[in-house]
């Protein structure tokens, strides 16, 4: 697994959308609202994306797995290498922060996006 394979993943999952935010993270959003980020330059983490509380307290506990730098307190979690996860793990989480993100979007928002 790569960092290729998650853009191309989280960018398959229906209107999402990436942005570079602070120079070094591809942002990836469903209806302007971050679900997933990816780090384009090697550092501490890899990769980070929203999950529900009871997740994210499973997960930290997890070695490679940690509370993402100034985001846990959103509930989000950051791999600290692509390995810390199997690709389908990943992949099923991925989809779980993109649902719990289009989850919170306006009613409106979500009618319009199907």
């Amino acid at each position: 697994m790569n960092r290729e394979w998650v853009r191309k993943y989280c960018l398959s999952l229906p209107h999402a959308t990436e942005q570079v935010l602070w120079k070094i993270d591809l942002v990836f959003k469903i209806g302007g609202k971050m679900f997933a980020t990816l780090v384009l330059e090697p550092g501490p983490v890899c990769v980070a994306f929203k999950c529900s509380p009871e997740v994210f307290e499973e997960l930290i506990e997890r070695p490679g797995i940690i509370p993402a730098p100034y985001s846990a307190r959103a509930k989000w979690v950051a791999l600290e290498t692509f390995d810390a996860m199997q690709r389908k793990e990943l992949q099923a989480h991925l989809k779980q922060a993109y649902d719990l993100i289009f989850a919170k979007l306006p009613k409106k928002t979500q009618r319009e996006m199907g």
